[in-house]
């Protein structure tokens, strides 16, 4: 799974991959999962800290970010089209 994350004050964006296999951890309740983030770009020395939450059947319930916001992938496609170098 992928989300997508613009740092405060920077055009780039940055794609986070999660597995949510092996990068969720049991939340102290037991019956919910949870993994961190810490998101840096290579343009951007931002650093991001991405908190996802998930229910007992790994789907996202609610998520936090500092330093930076969520984006859809349409943003992220966008801004690696105006990286490549044009001929």
């Amino acid at each position: 799974m992928y989300y997508y994350v613009r740092p405060r004050g920077c055009e780039e964006v940055v794609r986070v991959r999660i597995d949510r296999n092996n990068d969720l951890s049991l939340s102290d309740d037991g019956g919910s999962y949870w993994v961190h983030k810490v998101v840096r770009g290579v343009k951007c020395r931002e650093n991001v800290e991405l908190d996802l939450f998930f229910d007992g059947n790994r789907r996202l319930t609610d998520k936090q970010i500092k330093n930076g916001e969520l984006v859809d992938e349409a943003a992220y496609n966008a801004w690696t089209t105006a990286q490549t170098p044009q001929n």
